[in-house]
Parts: structure tokens; sequence; C-alpha cells
């Protein structure tokens, strides 16, 4: 990751140029995942400390989807992967949904958002993340119904979780 000042110019909509200057953190783009189970009506989200957060006011941790950097691999293997070390559960079938900017004002960062279908037989580890890299994740399995309304009482702020939340209750869980 990097950050770099750049200044370059910019043909206004009135035809003027005008010069302007961006600093942009450049980090590589990631995929997302919310796994899902529709007879059960419950998804898969995790838990963890996100120090960005924390510094910004958010005095506990934060509940997100299953979610990680993609390192030069194809987005769904990636997510695949992230899938197996946060959670423990191994997806046979994932499907992206849609990309999305998640802060195009200063991040270069491209996210791939997926959903997938999971049974409880999938989960062949405790998951928890790779303790190497920092990763201390615990695993929630809720009901969807409960992790939607967590939107509303602002237990869970974190904005690709919201996404696939929403995405869920439009087009999975209607």
């Amino acid at each position: 990751a990097k950050v770099t000042s750049t200044t370059f110019e910019w043909r206004r909509s009135d035809g003027r140029w005008q010069q302007q200057t961006r600093d942009v953190f450049e980090r590589g783009n990631a995929a997302a995942l919310l796994p899902y189970n529709l007879r059960q009506r419950t998804i898969v989200l995790i838990r963890q400390f996100r120090y960005p957060a924390y510094i910004n006011g958010h005095d506990d941790l934060l509940i997100e989807a299953i979610a990680g950097l993609l390192d030069d691999a194809h987005p769904d293997v990636r997510i695949r992967a992230e899938a197996e070390e946060e959670s423990g559960y191994r997806l046979h079938d994932v499907r992206e949904i849609f990309e999305a900017f998640m802060s195009p004002g200063a991040v270069t960062e491209k996210i791939h958002f997926f959903v997938g279908e999971y049974e409880p037989e999938m989960r062949i580890g405790a998951g928890g993340g790779l303790a190497h890299e920092g990763e201390d994740i615990e695993v929630l399995e809720l009901s969807f119904d409960e992790a939607l309304a967590m939107i509303d009482n602002g237990r869970i702020v974190d904005a690709k979780t919201i996404m696939l939340l929403q995405y869920a209750a439009l087009k999975i869980f209607k």
C-alpha cells in the first residue's frame, strides 16, 4: 500500500482547464462475501478489531462480511480462501453480484462483492483468520432478520456489510 500525491490538469465542464492535486491511497483491490442459508434464514458474518474505525470513535469490534485483498489472485479464488481462513467454511459455489469503489475520492480500491450458499457441514475449521497477519476473528452465524436489524440499531456500521445485507434483502430473502 502506498500514498501518492498527484497534480494534474482537469478540463472543467465549462471548458476551462484547472490544476488539481489529489492524495491517493493505493492498496489493491479486494473481495467481500456474504454466505447465506436460505432454508435456515441465516448468514455468516465476522467480528474483529479495526484500528482505523477505533481511532475514529468506534469503541467496539466491527461486525463485517468476510473480505480480503486480492493479492493478484482471481476474485472468486481469493474470496473462497478468505471464507475458509476467516470463518472455517469451505464454500463450493460463490457468485459475484457487483463491483464497487468504496471511497473513490481518495482510495483506488475496488471491491468485488459475492454471495454464496452454505450448509453447516461445509464448516471444516474454526476460522479466526491468520494469527501471523494479526487477525483475531470471531465467527457469527446470525438469523438474517437479526443481522438486518443490526443496521438499524447501529451495531453494523461497515459499508460493504450493509450493501451485502441490503442486496440479500432485495434478492435472496425476499
